[in-house]
């Protein structure tokens, strides 16, 4: 038993969870087991213990295998900068950005890191379970994959196809997907999985034999839908709810271009005491808004260009007039000052931008990428808040003399004058119980979440649920 790659029919048909249950699943038998993904395309990352970043999904992955994240886990990360363009990190360091154009004459030198990776990973585990990227039915980008098939047959590991139900055309995305792959392509499927029905499963019998039979795969179950999984971080942007919850406390979240590290919202959202709203392009911000919380941003000039696009800058104004909060985080705290400077066009053309003016502050972006995991201490209550930095630029101003919090002893981030506008470079730091209590609390709000244990919880209960409707045994012995 060596490695197992859950490839998908499509995009987004749930290759991320299904990997974390059958890591998590295996786990409880007692295996060492790993995740990873050869190639991951997210603005949302994860800093690791050995100071890289990956993608969100592979960091939730090693938690269901009860591992720190580690870069090897992930070793080529893209990540979008512009509609062409991409920032490509490998082995958690910046190599250098693309444009997708150029991206396929990357691919021989980052299938080395790949492969080097994935050995490292394999000679540490019994199991590694490996998730695509996208499909390999793109046979357009077949030359060079590094993802997908190219993958599988570079490693001789074995491929079970998902294929998702719920958006329509699952016996076609199935059946087509063995019709336009390579004869030895298609060899590496050994079978397949039904994702994401709703209602009665017994109604895709016919379905579930079609397929069957037309390729020749063996089937390994049709998986329900998993209502819980709101409950885990997502990774992709597109996966997130333009509102969830019903609680009294509104908090609006402003749905950038190039939002980046959104998991900072996912213990607000589980708030019962919280109404989360990520506000899409073209809407204003709600009048009845408490806080309004500016995300990170892979493109913080291009952002603060899209903000005022929306005229989400005259509604702020108004927001803050009426004695509305504010929350920056990371791009979006660089955002609140009075000027981004990017001076050697480390994030698109050089010049600079007028920022919001909110914060007394102003940013210069700089080459160099701070990437680390942080303990601080938040210097309104004292309470510890943990959380990660992922970021370029430096921000500095009059502001910066009230600051959000102190790590180990120096000032980090800034608050307004009157505690309402609140600037921090730190991600996650909503995910410590106590401190989230404490902001609720000072926005009239209680809490009534123990995060890291609803995580933790919802893991078991994922890995629960495929086991109750998939051939979980069956998967793990395909592995070799």
């Amino acid at each position: 038993m060596t490695a197992l790659m859950i490839q998908g029919a499509g995009s987004n048909v749930g290759k991320s969870l299904l990997v974390a249950g059958l890591c998590r699943a295996a786990r409880r038998r007692g295996l060492k087991v790993a995740p990873f993904k050869p190639q991951n395309m997210s603005n949302n990352a994860a800093v690791t213990s050995d100071g890289g970043e990956i993608g969100r999904a592979q960091a939730l992955q090693a938690l269901a295998c009860g591992l720190e994240p580690v870069v090897d886990m992930n070793p080529v990360l893209l990540k979008p900068e512009s509609e062409t363009g991409a920032q490509v990190v490998v082995q958690g360091r910046r190599l250098t950005t693309t444009r997708a154009a150029d991206y396929p004459a990357l691919k021989p030198r980052l299938m080395g890191a790949v492969q080097e990776s994935f050995a490292r990973l394999r000679a540490a585990h019994d199991l590694v379970i490996v998730e695509g990227a996208g499909s390999p039915a793109e046979v357009n980008l077949r030359a060079g994959d590094i993802a997908n098939m190219g993958f599988a047959r570079a490693a001789d590991v074995p491929v079970v196809l998902a294929g998702d139900i719920d958006r329509g055309g699952v016996i076609a995305q199935m059946i087509g997907t063995q019709a336009v792959l390579d004869p030895e392509d298609a060899a590496m499927i050994v079978g397949f999985i039904i994702n994401k029905f709703r209602g009665d499963v017994r109604l895709f019998d016919g379905g579930y034999r079609l397929i069957a039979d037309r390729t020749g795969w063996r089937g390994f179950g049709v998986l329900p839908w998993f209502g819980d999984a709101a409950r885990l971080p997502a990774e992709d942007a597109l996966d997130l709810p333009r509102a969830r919850g019903d609680g009294a406390l509104h908090v609006v979240c402003l749905a950038l271009s190039r939002i980046a590290n959104f998991d900072d919202l996912d213990p607000l959202a589980q708030e019962p005491a919280v109404r989360l709203t990520l506000l899409p392009a073209g809407q204003p911000i709600p009048g009845d808004a408490d806080l309004v919380i500016l995300p990170g941003s892979k493109s913080t000039r291009g952002d603060l260009a899209f903000l005022r696009a929306q005229g989400w800058d005259i509604d702020l104004a108004a927001h803050v007039r009426r004695g509305g909060h504010v929350l920056g985080i990371c791009g979006g705290y660089q955002m609140l000052g009075h000027v981004v400077r990017d001076p050697e066009g480390i994030e698109g053309p050089a010049g600079e931008t007028p920022g919001l003016g909110l914060l007394d502050i102003e940013t210069v972006m700089t080459p160099d990428k701070r990437l680390t995991r942080t303990r601080a201490t938040h210097a309104a209550t004292g309470l510890d808040v943990e959380g990660y930095e992922i970021h370029i630029g430096r921000s500095d101003g009059p502001a910066r003399t009230r600051p959000f919090a102190f790590v180990e002893g120096a000032p980090e981030g800034a608050v307004s004058a009157d505690g309402r506008i609140i600037g921090s470079y730190l991600h996650g730091l909503f995910r410590a119980d106590a401190f989230r209590a404490a902001f609720l609390r000072g926005l009239g709000a209680t809490s009534a979440l123990g995060y890291e244990a609803t995580v933790e919880a919802t893991l078991d209960a994922l890995a629960d649920h495929m086991e109750a409707y998939l051939d979980v045994p069956g998967l793990l012995a395909l592995a070799r």
